[in-house]
């Protein structure tokens, strides 16, 4: 069914791709979680032998090893505790993830997703190297969360872009740092993986461009303190060659309001989860900028235009249900 507005033209998803969604986003979910109980049995333990007395030993999935005591009764129960739920996450894990595979054939097959594809597997990147709750997408392509939210699909320029911006919240910096000197990679090795021919552009160091254009920004806020908890310049990782993250001012602002969450769908029918703005934090921003007096007339008008979508996905499509419905008003910084 079609809904025309003055200026906007949404189309809704057929009533086998909205059955089809709802089960695949089911299934994904159920594999996060699933990932998430893996997580917690990662490395192993084992029963060591030293100087005539055995020890149970918990060894870190990087490779530390700690001593939980001597044998004993306790460590006993510890250890088949431990090995039981270890496989039973395990085998769980490994049959969502053939669900999840059958379920993005489908998904396919019936056209539910028109993400483009590098976007849902630089999330998903971000999502394997645990550094997926440190970045917001923000801008042009946080419009697929929000029509996906409302099974529809935005009929406009509104969602042309060749460009995805990643705002990285610099609230949580210590505990970014952490994962990428254990990672000991760059961020931009880790888009690599996705697509190797990601560089970084020599005149903006903030900007990664792959063999087809397609570019990932990397943004932060304004600096907030000069205590040095707020570093800038901000190189993301210890490598040379990584990126230089860069200041925007609507940054504070749209870390300031809660996340939206969404699975989203791509053309090949993989899926990510996606974190976005609030849309009324997308709303108000994107009509600040538009009526800037010194914003581009090509840039301000599509931002007038994204901010009349979403406007009207929250006032017309249920938006504001979804968003009431994930019940955090912040996310925690």
């Amino acid at each position: 069914m079609e809904n025309n507005y003055e200026n906007l033209n949404f189309i809704e998803l057929t009533e086998a791709q909205t059955r089809q969604y709802i089960d695949a986003e089911a299934a994904w979910r159920a594999l996060e979680d699933a990932q998430m109980a893996a997580a917690e049995v990662r490395g192993s333990m084992m029963w060591r032998t030293q100087s005539g007395h055995r020890y149970l030993i918990r060894v870190a999935a990087f490779g530390s090893q700690t001593s939980l005591g001597p044998h004993s009764p306790e460590n006993e129960q510890i250890y088949e505790r431990f090995m039981a739920r270890k496989v039973a996450a395990q085998t769980r894990q490994k049959l969502l993830r053939q669900t999840v595979a059958q379920h993005a054939r489908v998904n396919r097959a019936l056209r539910v997703g028109r993400v483009p594809n590098v976007v849902v597997n630089t999330l998903n990147a971000l999502a394997d190297a645990g550094l997926q709750q440190h970045f917001l997408t923000v801008g042009t392509h946080a419009l697929y969360a929000y029509e996906t939210a409302c099974g529809v699909r935005v009929q406009t320029e509104a969602t042309a872009t060749q460009d995805i911006d990643l705002l990285l919240d610099t609230r949580k910096y210590l505990r970014f740092a952490t994962t990428m000197q254990r990672l000991d990679t760059s961020l931009l090795g880790i888009f690599q993986k996705v697509d190797k021919t990601f560089v970084l552009r020599e005149d903006q160091k903030y900007t990664a461009v792959n063999a087809a254009g397609f570019e990932i920004d990397v943004i932060r806020r304004s600096v907030q303190s000069s205590a040095g908890t707020d570093p800038h310049p901000l190189r993301v990782s210890k490598f040379e060659g990584d990126f230089w993250a860069v200041q925007v001012p609507s940054g504070q602002a749209l870390l300031d309001d809660r996340r939206f969450t969404q699975v989203v769908v791509a053309t090949n029918g993989t899926m990510a989860t996606m974190h976005v703005p609030s849309p009324e934090s997308f709303v108000r921003i994107k009509t600040a900028l538009g009526q800037r007096h010194d914003r581009d007339p090509l840039k301000s008008r599509k931002d007038l235009l994204q901010a009349q979508v979403v406007r009207d996905l929250l006032d017309g499509y249920g938006l504001s249900h979804v968003v009431m419905a994930q019940s955090p008003s912040k996310p925690a910084p």
